[in-house]
């Protein structure tokens, strides 16, 4: 019987009789994710004769069940874009792909960074034996100085990624206690039972990485993000030869980028965008251009500095990691800059406005981005006036666009000229395309397909195509984090849940800001704070004063005097009738004081501010 019938057979029956070494096995498929699957035989008379068996009686019987099964967990990067951190396991040895940060949301207020729970790797430490880094993108490398603080293992990453990791080390006060391993594409690195070959990829900053990771019972392939530029700036396209030998060799899972699945083509060379800036850097004529891009676009930054170099204009820099990024590209040979052409921000008054681009950062609208301060003309050397051209050279990320929107419409209102993505091809995606994903899927060929990198819709419609492409439906596996598949044979695998979800960094405090601290921070943004006041005799209980009410964020004290009128009376009742009861608990009167004030609150204005009683016995 052939593996494709059997795989037909799988596919439209549940379950495959697979003839190994002159046995008959029957693999069931897991009904829940924590079921433990076993292969039961086949009724006896369907059994092989025992003429037979005798035959093949010297002949190694094969178990369908590994003796130990690789494992892989998703701590980040699935239903959600960044944060992404993925762990292999096998024959308790683990390996670390990426350790990535996301960026709050609205429902954050206060929330500067957010990076993955690393308590299943922290349980783990003395067997994570590596970290492999795929590229220096914040939502790959951001997380992975507050991992090495309690997991040491060392980084393996090209140089580039590697620089950029040094950076974030140093600032965390780590630098020097890691230990940083680069890699080129090609090698193979042997860590445990583990063998790591890096594969190059294209992406929007040079030296992307996909990782083929072998061990004993089969290759699980990682593309990281990618695209397929056959005409990229650094010269080297995607090895999909490579892809290609490793999918006829055999690979048992391929974990795929899935951050463009809903986009059909293919995605446009990064060579495009320097057209577009060629054409419009010669169409400002004598105004000031002002772009914004990604600090760690180092592609990007290369055309806008050759561009401004043929038309004799001189370059500044403005934001801190753009500042750094640029710094560790030109030290490690990543940016080419012709002399003379880079000066401070500080400079640009020397020069008149046909003299000068300035690259910025702040293409997502962040509020205390450079671009975002010149916007809103809080920016120290730089104001925006008519005679200057703004290219916002980046597509907002999922939930930033209405952020986007306020700059652009702020810089407009100083009679900026802006040119956003929707306008001209003045950005073009560093992700593969539909097209681009097919291929891949082709060339790999995998036993198992899981979607990784992207929202649910991303994953979904990735693994849409990974059906199309053949895959059999029962091989494509849709997880979330805090997902551990494991593999315990070609073809059967369980699944299981490991600790993760989202650990909320706020200035130097890591985690101590939960679910309930980030409500509370909800609610004073949406209804604001009443704080009352009272002094009661220790012993009698007694008032001694009038209970003073304060608002903040609620209403304009002043026009509602006979609110806090009202409010204050209720809280004189209160304080008569604790002094009247025999067993007297100031902790009670706080939470009844809280109560009552709460539904006067509402029943006056619809409104529940934080009620935050304040009791102090004398």
């Amino acid at each position: 019987m052939s593996n494709q019938k059997q795989n037909k057979d799988s596919a439209s029956k549940g379950a495959d009789k697979v003839k190994r070494y002159g046995k008959y096995y029957k693999t069931v498929k897991p009904s829940s994710k924590t079921e433990n699957v076993k292969q039961s035989a086949v009724s006896k008379a369907k059994r092989p004769s025992a003429n037979y068996r005798k035959k093949n009686a010297k002949q190694p019987v094969k178990n369908e069940a590994f003796d130990s099964p690789v494992k892989i967990a998703f701590l980040g990067g699935l239903n959600e874009v960044g944060k992404n951190l993925t762990v292999i396991e096998y024959n308790n040895e683990m390996i670390v792909i990426d350790c990535g940060l996301a960026f709050p949301d609205a429902s954050m207020p206060g929330i500067d960074l957010v990076i993955p729970d690393f308590t299943y790797l922290e349980k783990n430490a003395d067997n994570v034996k590596a970290i492999f880094i795929t590229h220096g993108h914040e939502d790959h490398i951001g997380g992975l100085s507050y991992l090495l603080k309690t997991v040491n293992a060392p980084v393996y990453s090209t140089k580039l990624t590697l620089g950029l990791v040094e950076c974030k080390l140093s600032e965390a006060k780590i630098s020097g206690k890691v230990k940083l391993n680069p890699i080129k594409p090609d090698d193979v690195i042997k860590v445990g039972g583990f063998s790591v070959e890096a594969i190059h990829v294209n992406h929007s900053i040079p030296d992307a990485l996909a990782f083929a990771i072998r061990c004993k019972e089969g290759v699980i392939i990682h593309t990281g993000d990618f695209k397929i530029d056959s005409t990229p700036i650094d010269g080297g396209m995607m090895n999909l030869a490579r892809l290609g030998q490793l999918g006829n060799e055999g690979v048992l899972a391929l974990l795929a980028d899935s951050t463009n699945a809903e986009r059909p083509g293919y995605t446009e060379s990064e060579r495009k965008v320097g057209e577009s800036f060629e054409n419009l850097f010669r169409k400002a004529g004598q105004r000031r251009l002002i772009v914004a891009t990604f600090a760690s676009n180092i592609h990007r930054v290369q055309q806008i500095i050759n561009v401004a170099a043929s038309l004799g204009r001189k370059v500044a820099l403005s934001g801190r990691s753009l500042e750094n990024v640029v710094a560790i590209s030109q030290e490690l040979g990543y940016l080419n800059v012709p002399d003379g052409i880079i000066i401070g921000i500080d400079a640009v008054k020397q020069y008149t406005d046909e003299e000068l681009v300035i690259i910025t950062t702040g293409s997502q609208g962040e509020p205390m981005s450079a671009l975002t301060r010149m916007a809103m003309s809080d920016h120290r050397k730089v104001k925006i006036g008519p005679n200057d051209c703004v290219i916002i050279s980046a597509t907002p990320i999922p939930g930033n666009e209405k952020t986007v929107s306020k700059v652009v419409n702020e810089l407009m209102k100083l009679g900026a000229n802006v040119v956003y993505e929707r306008m001209y091809d003045v950005h073009v995606s560093g992700h593969a395309c539909q097209e681009e994903l097919k291929l891949v899927l082709g060339l790999v060929k995998p036993k198992f397909f899981i979607p990784v990198h992207g929202e649910q819709k991303h994953l979904r419609k990735h693994a849409s195509m990974g059906e199309a492409m053949g895959i059999p439906t029962d091989n494509i596996i849709m997880v979330a984090n805090g997902t551990e598949v494991a593999f315990h044979s070609e073809n059967r695998f369980t699944m299981s849940d490991v600790p993760a979800g989202n650990v909320f960094v706020d200035g130097y405090g890591v985690g101590d800001v939960g679910s309930l601290v980030l409500r509370e921070r909800k609610l004073l943004s949406e209804d604001g704070v009443i704080v009352v006041s009272a002094v009661v005799d220790a012993v009698s209980g007694y008032n001694l004063s009038m209970p003073e009410i304060h608002s903040r964020g609620f209403v304009f004290v002043k026009e509602s005097t006979e609110l806090f009128d009202e409010a204050q009376l209720l809280v004189l009742n209160l304080l008569d009738k604790y002094s009247q009861t025999k067993r007297r608990d100031v902790n009670a009167l706080k939470n009844r004081i809280k109560e009552e004030m709460l539904r006067f609150m509402y029943e006056k204005t619809k409104r529940s501010p934080v009620i935050i009683p304040v009791i102090q016995e004398i």
